[in-house]
């Protein structure tokens, strides 16, 4: 198979034969230029199974935003032999086009899960289901965001710690996010909130579009500052940053993992979709896990420890295989329960109104029809021009509703500012990502098609609001359940709803309206008038946009906490021998995007595994030496 057909085969799933044509263009041209050449570090190593190890030190299930920082970490001990198991397979080079974001979802990238239909939330998705991607690939869901760098407010680090989790406050976990970082903005880099040297690449996008000036100025219009939202305060705007590396996306895998490829100590199996950790019911001890690939069961020990880090929806999955979960639901599925706790629980997610749409009569906004030139493609090869775009992102504010106190800086609504909207794809991909109808899209869209708009999504920050996560069966083949539970605290709503109105008050600031924007409705909600507080609920009820931020099903908590499934070493409760280390493990969803917080996550846990098994050797070695002298 040429390289040219294994690039185009990782979007055979899309559903438009349009786009198709397009990638095969964009993946031509950049081969051609010989972009992948621009990374200082090649692919990884994908060890056959044949060559893996009867037993490691350390086996890590799951190579995405945190596995992999984990997996880095653990094998700079030289002595300490490390198992990375990741089900997907590499990154592509059309992957790392940031504008290219959305279009990679539904693709093998992607597991590709969907909520169940709950009849409040998702009303204009195909049968009433939110589609939730999540990474299926090196690098996890970090290859299919949208790539935007936030780290939360210093509230919410300092909640957790105020919970019962020491060592989890702001002050840690800003040395953590510190220690990743190699910001390439000279101004923040010298700032006491950000640094340099770190694996993790983040930079501001080298392209922005007019409407980028103006929301910076729309925002200064309404008394917000522009600032660092990752710095002292939260509450303003800003021209979005992201781990974006030479205008190409900085997936955790490129980050962390292509620049230790050859550590010798270090074994990387992909196409490994790990089924269960083996746990010995009587010691309860964990010892090992069983993975599928290429059609067959292996298993593999592990002498020091197993460590989860396969998302909020998967870690949960593999613990309940495994019998570690709620009791009632394990026997249900006649799965022996080595112990119970409440695996799946706590589900947090943010929630936003989607298409939230304004329509412009200058010809500035990204269509998509407009980037694929052949300007576009040699500006992109250098790193430049608007394909660098992060999913069309190029903006964010935090903004407080009436429902919060301003002095205080912990704002309760972000808004992406996207250059573009749902239609801006002509119907290529968005409406297919979003998993909208044929009906809603053409009633809401269909005319605005080819005509130059902006739009806001209004993101509910902290959801009463939980979720579950259950098995379907117990073949773990099958995927689980998913219960976001959106809305089902009315506050939530409340919220959001002031949060849209924020939005329209944007549009209609002399800022925007020098473009004459105007405000496109959703026909299905045309029985309410307008603007008012019920119409923008049945927006909201419509186009649920998630943003992918599933969290909190392993809870961190004290021991004196019902609802927690590890403690603040990040143990899982009741089994020796077995972490959780990645977004599952939050108490409560963080204030922004959750990308960067998982992999503070995974830095602060791998800190965590390596004083704990270093102080044992040495405590086992001085025992050793006592022996020996005596």
């Amino acid at each position: 198979m040429s390289v040219l057909a294994q690039h185009l085969e990782t979007f055979s799933s899309l559903a438009s034969s349009n786009s198709q044509v397009l990638f095969a263009t964009l993946t031509a041209f950049i081969l051609y230029f010989h972009l992948d050449l621009f990374e200082l570090h090649s692919r990884l190593i994908d060890v056959p199974t044949e060559e893996l190890l009867e037993k490691y030190d350390f086996i890590v299930v799951g190579a995405g935003s945190a596995g992999a920082v984990v997996a880095n970490r653990l094998s700079e001990e030289k002595d300490w032999k490390v198992l990375l198991l990741e089900a997907g397979r590499d990154e592509t080079i059309i992957s790392d086009v940031p504008i290219m974001a959305g279009f990679l979802q539904l693709s093998y990238f992607d597991w590709k899960y969907k909520t169940e239909p709950q009849g409040q939330a998702c009303l204009a998705m195909k049968n009433g289901r939110c589609n939730w991607p999540r990474g299926k690939v090196l690098g996890g869901s970090s290859v299919l965001n949208y790539m935007l760098y936030l780290r939360g407010n210093k509230k919410d680090y300092d909640i957790w710690e105020s919970l019962g989790n020491p060592g989890w406050g702001y002050k840690d976990a800003l040395h953590y996010f510190k220690k990743s970082e190699d910001n390439q903005n000279p101004y923040l880099a010298k700032t006491p909130y950000h640094s340099k040297g770190g694996f993790l690449t983040v930079s501001d996008a080298s392209y922005q579009s007019p409407l980028l000036t103006s929301f910076i100025e729309a925002g200064k219009q309404l008394g917000y500052e522009n600032r660092d939202l990752n710095g002292q305060f939260q509450s303003g705007f800003m021209v979005a940053q992201g781990t974006v590396r030479r205008g190409a996306r900085c997936s955790t895998a490129k980050a962390f993992l292509r620049p230790i490829r050859l550590r010798k100590n270090l074994h990387v199996a992909m196409r490994s979709h790990v089924t269960r950790i083996l746990i010995d019911p009587t010691t309860k001890i964990a010892f090992g896990v069983e993975f599928l690939r290429k059609g067959a069961i292996h298993r593999v020990k592990a002498t020091k420890e197993v460590i989860l880090s396969a998302g909020a929806i998967n870690s949960p999955q593999i613990l309940m295989m495994s019998g570690i979960g709620p009791k009632e639901d394990l026997e249900k599925h006649q799965i022996p329960v080595i112990q119970n706790l409440k695996v799946g629980h706590n589900l947090q997610d943010h929630v936003g109104l989607g298409g939230l749409t304004f329509l412009i009569e200058q010809e500035v906004s990204i269509q998509l029809i407009r980037l694929f030139t052949v300007q576009s493609f040699m500006k992109y090869a250098i790193g430049r021009g608007p394909l660098t775009i992060m999913g069309g992102v190029e903006g964010i504010a935090f903004v407080n509703t009436k429902y919060v106190n301003a002095t205080e800086d912990y704002p309760d609504i972000q808004f992406h500012f996207i250059s573009g909207s749902t239609h801006s794809d002509a119907g290529m991909q968005i409406k297919y990502a979003h998993g909208l109808t044929d009906t809603f899209y053409k009633k809401t869209f269909q005319s605005s098609l080819g005509k130059d708009a902006f739009c806001f999504l209004p993101v509910l920050l902290r959801p009463k609001s939980r979720g579950l996560i259950k098995l379907q069966s117990r073949n773990p083949s099958d995927p689980p359940l998913i219960y976001p539970n959106y809305f089902k605290d009315h506050f939530d709503m409340q919220t959001l709803i002031e949060g849209v109105k924020i939005g329209v008050a944007l549009s209609a600031t002399p800022a925007f309206k020098a473009y004459k924007s105007r405000f496109l409705p959703f026909p299905d909600c045309d029985h309410i008038p307008i603007h008012t507080d019920q119409y923008y609920e049945c927006m909201i009820r419509l186009y649920s946009a998630t943003i992918y931020h599933p969290v909190g099903t392993a809870k961190m908590g004290p021991y004196w906490d019902e609802n927690a499934v590890v403690d603040p070493e990040l143990r899982v409760y009741g089994i020796k021998n077995l972490r959780v280390i990645d977004a599952s493990i939050m108490p409560t969803l963080v204030s922004a995007n959750t990308n960067a917080p998982v992999i503070m996550i995974g830095e602060k846990g791998a800190d965590i595994l390596k004083a704990f098994w270093q102080e044992r050797e040495s405590t086992n070695a001085s025992m050793r030496n006592a022996l020996q002298n005596r």
